[in-house]
């Protein structure tokens, strides 16, 4: 499967919205540099198909890349069809494993209050981060 890197998306701080980069430096078992939710854990990295986030637009939603918290915005690639244990290669460098399909919301999110529905919960991924390197958008992501 493959697809490519639409935006990438990062936050200072947890619970808000992330912005888009030209570029991110990944850290391995970290995550992105800058990015509140970097650490050791295992979810470094949040990952959202476009496909996904044009759906909730279509529905009424004004929504732009990093508003659904995530990192790496991915078109062409069915991201929440991607089994837990599955690496993903993005760019020439990075390696990730997903870890995680979806996430309970900690609350119900201004999106969700907006159209009646949020496709991160259920549509979102996670990841932690094998191999470190730097990822943009234009970037190729694809299984490995």
């Amino acid at each position: 499967m493959k697809g490519e890197v639409v935006a990438v998306c990062i936050s200072i701080e947890v619970g808000t919205r992330k912005k888009p980069v030209a570029e991110a430096r990944v850290i391995e078992d970290f995550g992105i540099e800058g990015d509140a939710h970097a650490r050791k854990w295992h979810r470094q990295i949040s990952l959202l198909a476009e496909e996904d986030a044009q759906s909730m637009r279509d529905m009424g939603a004004d929504i732009k890349p990093g508003d659904f918290a995530e990192n790496l915005l991915i078109r062409g690639m069915a991201v929440s069809r991607i089994p837990v244990g599955t690496r993903i290669g993005v760019g020439t460098e990075v390696v990730l494993e997903v870890t995680q399909i979806g996430k309970a919301c900690h609350s119900e999110c201004e999106i969700a209050r907006q159209v009646g529905t949020c496709v991160m919960p259920k549509k979102g991924i996670f990841a932690k981060v094998l191999k470190g390197g730097v990822v943009r958008p234009g970037d190729e992501a694809r299984t490995l």
